[in-house]
């Protein structure tokens, strides 16, 4: 989401969302606050029992007052020990509700977002989020708040206090009011300004962190070690600067809440010693009881003015979450519930323009994919060929045309029901942290036995490995598969295709990186695989192709050419050039 629009939403407008999510929890907070109002209470009757403690403790030695009074202390203290333990627990609980609560609406949402935000915001983006944003959201809704709640009724408290003993000396803390509401007004903007600016800073920190923990190798390879330390030095610096300016920021303003309670406090002690303060019935215990008010309400003072900080962060972080949780997800208007199509698929006049691209990805494509056939994308890289079969499961929506399924449109069908429809392998397969049969049988698949997990992986030649393993089709394959091969981790994700037992199949360049031995074994899997089903292969290496119902040759987004692997042959053009470039490539390397 874009900062600009991220910032037109007002404080005011965040705060109320924020306490929205307090709603499910709001027994747990009338009871958190009861208890701060106690906290805040105990302290204001702490000090109100200093003169009597002076008066008639020390002064005049009274007999009932030497017994009572250590009992009443105890008592207010013991009080407010309860109070601060279940406002602690009370304010953890709901916080971190808050944010795991946060946490589960933006993951939520990253399942159901469109492919166009994935490829127009880094992962580290994302991921920063999560972590970091979200918990940043605690600061606004609880911490806060509950240094606002305590120090402020502390506050009002103890001015109440120090008015009904002597509303004249009260009056010092006139002086303090306009300039902390000037510091007050400066901090917040200030914050304001620099949170924002903290929060996409993190989040490029997270994307270095993570582009250089996955390309490892190539990193040190390439010797790119050092330009990778700078780049971190560089975005870690820019962060260290902004909080070096938080702390800046909070610094200053303690320093000159300190200064003006000072001043304020300094007038309190000339005026209570002038002589005419003397018939106003000021006794030591009541100048006592002003003083520990005023030392009561300077660190009170000092946490609201640096709670600024908390604030705009956690609003500032608020507002991010918001704007990606208010952003639209994927279209899925269809009704029309497919339970198992033929595989009859069919472009119209298809145009294809990436957001933000300045040329079009397709161009006018149309092609016909009768149920059961295996046609064959080939051409240059960036000629159309991903983006062709991308629009099948509706990962992106044609600008114009439209793409058919037995005779209805794509959008017509419910997500879901579509994409249950098809089987994707591609190039490069993702595996999560986990065991392979549960890789094999994924998501919707999860349900499956382990007989049906093991003809799959039998089928895609997995068990060849598999069977070598310690814990067979139960052994971990490591984060992205890393304790797996290239070729290995090729083949649970076509026994994955297997156990799906999908009627449509996008194959993407399946084999292109692997060696001889290992796309033997994956085509062997694939020829499988195809049986019975509509299948797109988009393919690097031509041969792999050959035995297809149809050819389909594209560039810079145009069908140039369509036919089986002998009539292309026959005509001479572009598939036959690629073929023989790629026959005398592969002589050579014979050679």
């Amino acid at each position: 989401m874009s900062r600009t629009a991220v910032g037109e939403v007002s404080d005011a407008t965040t705060y109320r969302r924020l306490l929205a999510l307090l709603s499910p929890f709001r027994w747990v907070v009338v009871v958190t606050i009861l208890a701060m109002v106690a906290d805040a209470v105990c302290m204001t009757l702490f000090a109100k029992e200093v003169k009597p403690l002076v008066d008639k403790l020390f002064v005049s030695r009274d007999p009932h007052m030497i017994f009572w009074m250590p009992i009443i202390i105890v008592s207010i203290f013991f009080v407010r020990s309860i109070a601060v333990y279940i406002e602690s627990y009370g304010s953890a609980y709901v916080g971190r509700s808050v944010v795991q609560d946060m946490r589960r609406r933006i993951f939520d949402k990253y399942l159901r977002m469109p492919t166009t935000f994935f490829d127009r915001e880094s992962s580290g983006q994302q991921i920063s989020r999560i972590t970091y944003t979200s918990e940043q959201v605690a600061q606004a809704t609880t911490d806060s708040a509950k240094i606002a709640i305590v120090d402020g009724l502390t506050v009002v408290g103890l001015v109440a206090m120090m008015l009904w003993t002597s509303w004249l000396l009260t009056l010092a803390l006139l002086v303090m009011v306009p300039s902390i509401g000037i510091l007050v007004t400066y901090v917040s903007r200030r914050y304001r300004r620099i949170n924002t600016t903290i929060q996409d800073v993190v989040g490029r920190v997270t994307g270095v962190v993570e582009e250089v923990v996955g390309a490892h190798r190539e990193v040190k390879v390439f010797g790119g070690q050092d330009y990778e330390a700078k780049r971190f030095d560089d975005v870690t610096d820019r962060t260290r600067k902004l909080n070096i300016k938080v702390a800046a920021t909070n610094g200053l303003s303690t320093a000159f809440v300190q200064l003006a309670a000072a001043i304020a406090l300094a007038l309190i002690v000339f005026f209570a010693t002038r002589p005419f303060m003397a018939h106003r019935g000021l006794t030591a215990g009541g100048f006592m009881r002003l003083f520990m008010c005023m030392g009561g309400i300077l660190p009170s003072l000092k946490r609201l003015t640096t709670v600024q900080s908390n604030i705009q962060r956690g609003l500032a972080a608020a507002q991010e979450l918001f704007g990606i949780i208010d952003a639209p997800v994927e279209r899925d208007e269809g009704t029309r519930v497919i339970e198992l199509c033929r595989g009859d698929i069919e472009f119209r006049d298809v145009h294809l323009t990436y957001a933000g691209a300045s040329t079009a990805a397709l161009r006018g494509i149309s092609l016909d994919c009768p149920p059961g056939s295996i046609t064959a994308l080939v051409g240059r890289s960036g000629s159309g060929k991903s983006s062709l079969a991308s629009l099948i499961p509706r990962f992106y929506e044609p600008t114009s045309g439209e793409v058919l399924l037995d005779g209805h449109p794509l959008g017509d069908y419910t997500l879901r029901s579509l994409r249950a429809q098809i089987a994707w392998v591609g190039q490069d397969v993702v595996l999560f942290d986990d065991t392979i049969a549960k890789n094999i049988a994924y998501g919707a698949l999860a349900g499956a036995s382990e007989a049906a997990i093991t003809a799959a992986a039998e089928a895609a030649n997995a068990m060849e490995f598999v069977r070598e393993l310690p814990a067979g089709i139960h052994s971990r394959v490591g984060e992205g598969g890393a304790l797996l091969s290239g070729g290995q981790r090729q083949r649970i994700a076509v026994a994955r295709a297997l156990l799906k037992n999908a009627p449509i199949l996008v194959l993407d360049e399946a084999t292109s990186a692997l060696d001889t031995e290992s796309e033997r074994l994956i085509q062997d899997a694939l020829s499988r695989l195809m049986k019975n089903r509509t299948t797109l292969v988009i393919a690097h290496r031509l041969s792999t192709v050959e035995h297809a119902d149809q050819i389909v040759v594209l560039d810079q987004g145009h069908i140039v050419e369509r036919g089986t692997h002998v009539e292309l042959l026959a005509r001479g053009g572009k598939y036959a050039a690629l073929y023989h470039l790629q026959f005398r490539d592969a002589a050579t390397a014979a050679a």
